[in-house]
């Protein structure tokens, strides 16, 4: 039994397109976070230490060198790759920056396209037209947004610094430029629960989207939620209740979405709760045997109103 027989994994979509194995290789582009420089706010969001996530490549080798380095750290080494911007707004800075940084990676031999993570506030039509164009040369392309919740109590209690119509209008528009978004979502935050999470995805769903990044709560250090979890104001959500509720998202939603994660990993001392998310295959196997009892992605539409 494999989690591709009951999601449909951002694997099994790489290997229907390719017909062979593609992996995301993470780069430290070296941006910031208008939500961090005062541009918006300082501090970030409350669950944010973007050293909690990065690959440990040194960011101050170029684009070239930290593709290289990760790619000789891979297993198999006859595979295809996307070079994948993810730590803090990658699509914060000027356009001739964005390009050259952007073009650096398409430039390796093996690399098919580029993932790029971003705030939907973050995202201009210079940025969607230039992934446009990529897509247009045959280069793999998505845009993966930072939502975490549609709640507007939510958002603001996480210090994300835009609401949820900042996310509809980039969707939006990345519909038109007719470039696949990825979004992200967090399970477990404060105040939130199941009701929660199953609103967001619906809400995620009705305005159209290709894929899903599903993640629990995780406090790690240096965020401000440390700070609370520390205090014993913040709990974090059991194995089995993260399974629980991953899974029902999954069941609701339609087949053609890609799941680019399940679940996310942290390293201690880096993360503090929970402590099953040092672990990357446990999560995945419960999720799998809990779809396998009750029904694989898509399996919950037919009870959806």
């Amino acid at each position: 039994m494999q989690l591709t027989d009951f999601v449909h994994t951002i694997g099994s979509y790489f290997r229907s397109r390719y017909a062979t194995r593609v992996r995301k290789l993470t780069i430290d582009a070296q941006f910031t976070c208008p939500n961090r420089d005062g541009t918006i706010g300082r501090g970030g969001c409350t669950f944010c230490n973007v050293d909690s996530f990065t690959a440990a490549v040194p960011s101050d080798l170029s684009i070239a060198e930290q593709l290289s380095q990760r790619k000789a750290e891979m297993k198999h080494q006859d595979i295809l790759y996307l070079a994948y911007f993810q730590a803090y707004t990658s699509t914060y800075g000027e356009y001739q920056k964005l390009y050259q940084l952007y073009q650096q990676a398409l430039n390796v031999p093996q690399v098919i396209g580029i993932c790029v993570g971003t705030r939907p506030d973050c995202v201009s039509d210079e940025v969607l037209q230039l992934l446009s164009d990529y897509q247009r040369q045959g280069k793999e392309v998505w845009l993966e947004l930072g939502l975490q919740s549609a709640n507007a109590r939510t958002l603001k209690r996480i210090n994300r610094g835009h609401d949820y119509s900042a996310y509809q209008r980039v969707v939006e528009k990345a519909h038109r430029y007719q470039i696949k978004v990825c979004t992200h979502l967090i399970l477990g935050l404060p105040g939130e629960g199941p009701d929660d999470y199953a609103n967001t995805l619906q809400q995620v769903l009705s305005d159209g989207v290709s894929g899903l990044k599903l993640h629990p709560l995780m406090v790690v250090q240096g965020s401000v939620m440390a700070k609370a979890w520390q205090a014993g104001r913040l709990s974090t959500l059991s194995l089995d209740e993260y399974v629980k509720n991953a899974a029902m998202l999954i069941e609701q939603t339609p087949w053609d979405v890609v799941f680019h994660r399940v679940c996310a990993t942290a390293r201690p001392p880096m993360l503090l709760s929970p402590n099953w998310c040092a672990q990357q295959w446990p999560p995945l196997t419960a999720i799998g045997n809990y779809l396998s009892k009750y029904g694989k992605q898509g399996s919950g539409l037919s009870s959806k109103v």
